[in-house]
């Protein structure tokens, strides 16, 4: 399996989990960590259904800012990086950052509450 289709498939299952547990308990309950991956999973919808960001004023208009934010909250250099670029450049080159963004973020993933109960 090629690591794009991984990543792509870990970003949607990933999203999935984050979506239902903000539809059980609030946005206010997901991590920094989980609002970062449901930002990244707004670009990759965008990217991968439309080949650009002109939906995000309908979906998550301010994803790419606080996406940048978040990553800097979280000392995720390349990430912010990526999603600090203007939106034509990000555009063009987001397949191209997709793994790097992906390996970072899931570096940065904190351990979950449940695997820690053991």
């Amino acid at each position: 399996m090629n690591a794009d289709f991984e990543n792509e498939t870990w970003v949607i299952e990933t999203s999935d989990r984050i979506i239902q547990k903000e539809a059980r308990t609030g946005a206010d309950s997901l991590t920094t960590w989980e609002r970062l991956v449901y930002c990244l999973w707004v670009a990759d919808y965008m990217m991968r259904n439309a080949g650009d960001f002109a939906n995000a004023v309908d979906m998550y208009p301010g994803f790419q800012t606080d996406a940048s934010r978040l990553a800097e909250q979280l000392s995720l250099a390349y990430t912010r990086e990526t999603f600090a670029l203007p939106q034509a450049v990000l555009q063009r080159e987001y397949f191209n950052r997709f793994l790097g963004v992906c390996d970072e973020i899931k570096n940065a993933e904190p351990p979950s509450a449940d695997a820690s109960r053991g």
